[in-house]
């Protein structure tokens, strides 16, 4: 696939398919993925990969919490600023919006709204659950690192036929998690990642969010003003 493909066709997948991703193709993906840049080539990612069993196993440890949404044990870093400014929360508002009324549940529908959030630790009914982790001694650099990492997690799943979710939500259960993954209180998950088979009948999978144009974020100094691209 090209890549630009790659770049067009990604979104948050929201309904998987229970077809199975042989652990060959994972393994690939993540392998591939650590071409990511990396300041000092630290690499600091760590990734859990869960099927089966065992992705069943964190599912069920969960599914029976669902009334402690949506603040659960409560995030362990704060997802987004607060008070979240403009132009930032209006787009987080309208997609937010958008989602909702893909689904048909109303804004007032409360009870509807948590269910559909809690979808976010079934992973989406995806047959490969991923988490990634960072040391806590890191940065903002190094989580700026992880970022792309992931990034590229989710664009080579493409090239390999697959859709992904990022899940930040899964730090509303970093407890239960890190005595799950059996991992050292050095690190901390940073999100988790819903990957399979797009479900292509499901409604929810039809709608994709927008994004602002780059004249809104970019600024373009010394090109000549003739429009050709070098390309």
């Amino acid at each position: 696939m090209d890549m630009r493909e790659a770049v067009a066709t990604r979104y948050s997948c929201r309904a998987f398919l229970p077809t199975p991703v042989p652990l060959s193709t994972v393994r690939e993906i993540l392998e591939r993925a650590a071409r990511s840049p990396s300041g000092g080539n630290l690499q600091p990612w760590i990734v859990h990969a869960l099927a089966g069993d065992r992705l069943e196993a964190i599912r069920a440890l969960i599914r029976p919490r669902f009334n402690e949404l949506p603040r659960g044990e409560g995030a362990e870093y704060p997802v987004y600023p607060s008070p979240l400014k403009e132009p930032y929360y209006t787009r987080r508002s309208h997609v937010g919006r958008l989602l909702y009324r893909a689904l048909g549940i109303p804004r007032e529908a409360r009870d509807a709204r948590y269910r559909q959030y809690a979808r976010n630790f079934e992973f989406f009914d995806a047959p490969v659950g991923l988490f990634f982790l960072i040391d806590r001694t890191m940065g903002p650099p190094q989580w700026s690192d992880l970022g792309m990492y992931v990034q590229t997690v989710m664009l080579l799943a493409r090239a390999y036929g697959l859709d992904t979710c990022a899940q930040e939500a899964w730090t509303h259960w970093h407890k239960t998690l890190s005595t799950f993954l059996d991992v050292s209180p050095d690190y901390l998950v940073f999100c988790g990642m819903a990957l399979g088979y797009a479900d292509p009948k499901a409604e929810i999978n039809r709608w994709r969010s927008p994004r602002s144009s780059v004249e809104s974020f970019a600024v373009f100094q010394g090109f000549p003003d003739n429009g050709v691209s070098s390309a």
